[in-house]
């Protein structure tokens, strides 16, 4: 990524991943500002909100599949009705602690998924998406 990664956005309901996850990016990317939201429609309407202010929006979006109200998914159905600025500028991962074959498909099928990664966030990863290789 050509850009530096000033700003990831994580979307997970369970609080101890929420908390891991952010700390990995904090240990990891330095400089990074973590947005933590426990509900996709609460990021999605940030989001929305934000969607023609590129300073405001993250690089890194890391997304968990199954969240009760919305899901990964529907999150991502919604994003894809948000501005090109905002889907050009951020980059979204898809989380998940299931190995099922069809969500992995499900992820990798949308045009706005850049990867699937099955938790916890490793700093291996991290640096594959600080080096632009993910």
């Amino acid at each position: 990524m050509s850009t530096p990664i000033t700003t990831v956005m994580i979307i997970d309901d369970n609080a101890v991943d929420l908390y891991i996850a952010s700390r990995m990016v904090k240990t990891n990317l330095v400089s990074t500002t973590v947005l933590e939201y426990s509900t996709a429609f609460e990021a999605l309407e940030f989001l929305k909100q934000h969607q023609d202010d590129v300073k405001a929006l993250p690089e890194i979006i890391f997304v968990d599949i199954y969240m009760p109200q919305m899901s990964g998914f529907e999150f991502m159905e919604g994003y894809d009705n948000l501005s090109p600025l905002l889907k050009k500028h951020s980059r979204v991962y898809i989380l998940s602690s299931s190995i099922d074959d069809g969500d992995i498909a499900r992820a990798r099928i949308n045009s706005n998924t850049c990867s699937f990664l099955v938790k916890p966030i490793t700093k291996n990863f991290l640096d594959s998406i600080g080096n632009g290789s993910l």
